[in-house]
């Protein structure tokens, strides 16, 4: 078959329907699953137990609440992230001395798991907002700058080399060379990089938190409520899924010259 050589590209109508196919096939094994007997309920709730839970938080218990605060924790702390991370990951990219003083710290750091930090981050923040802020800033901030440290220090030399040539100083390569060639690199890095900010704040809210999608899911679990469990990892997934495509369309608009 054409379709399946090796990168041979497929419309987006093919594209639409294989996409919807697995979510269609996924929720059939988890139906015959759970409704079939094969899974006890305690363990894992049926789609239809799980829809009902989910209108009963929306409706009764104020979820809808919860998700906004969630969001707002995301977004601040990835905003607060990529203020500090673009920058510094500029600079490391286009000056060899700052990538060889900054490096091995980054390397070092983004190894560091972001769950660990927070007990620490609780005796010097407290339980608020401040430290659900921090974990997802942690967690966010070194992968980012070692990726646009990358992406930017892989920009040809050859480019570098004729502004230079046409008079251009060290300021002027960075501003007009190498983050032009960069930026589509440097917005793509940062929507990979959002989908791993939601694992985040999932933890920070976990524990010594009174609201959020987090603290949702662990009094369902105290509760045995997997239904409810179920239907927060869904909204998670939907709202990660609708922020993934409106960044790919944003990008799209600020860089059309790049193919996404």
């Amino acid at each position: 078959m054409q379709a399946l050589r090796p990168l041979q590209p497929i419309g987006r109508g093919p594209r639409i329907v294989l996409g919807l196919g697995f979510f269609v096939l996924f929720v059939a094994a988890w139906a015959a699953a759970t409704l079939g007997g094969f899974v006890p309920g305690t363990f894992l709730a049926d789609p239809l137990t799980m829809v009902q839970d989910g209108w009963l938080l929306v409706t009764r218990f104020g979820f809808l609440s919860d998700i906004g605060v969630t969001v707002w924790r995301v977004l601040g702390g990835f905003v607060l992230a990529a203020l500090v991370a673009v920058p510094v990951g500029v600079l490391m990219g286009a000056y060899k001395p700052v990538e060889a003083f900054l490096e091995p710290f980054v390397s070092f750091a983004r190894y560091l798991p972001a769950s660990a930090f927070v007990p620490l981050l609780i005796l010097w923040a407290g339980i608020g907002e401040t430290q659900k802020l921090l974990v997802i800033f942690i967690g966010s901030v070194f992968q980012i700058i070692l990726m646009i440290a990358v992406t930017v220090g892989g920009v040809r030399r050859d480019l570098v080399e004729a502004a230079y040539t046409l008079g251009a100083g060290d300021a002027g390569i960075i501003r007009r060379v190498l983050l032009p060639a960069t930026a589509p690199d440097i917005a793509e890095t940062l929507r990979l990089v959002l989908g791993w900010a939601w694992t985040y704040v999932i933890v920070a809210e976990l524990i010594g938190s009174s609201s959020g999608i987090g603290h949702m899911i662990i009094e369902s679990q105290a509760l045995l409520a997997t239904g409810q469990i179920i239907f927060g990892i869904i909204v998670i997934g939907l709202i990660g899924l609708v922020s993934d495509f409106l960044f790919k369309g944003a990008n799209r608009l600020l860089f059309p010259w790049k193919l996404a």
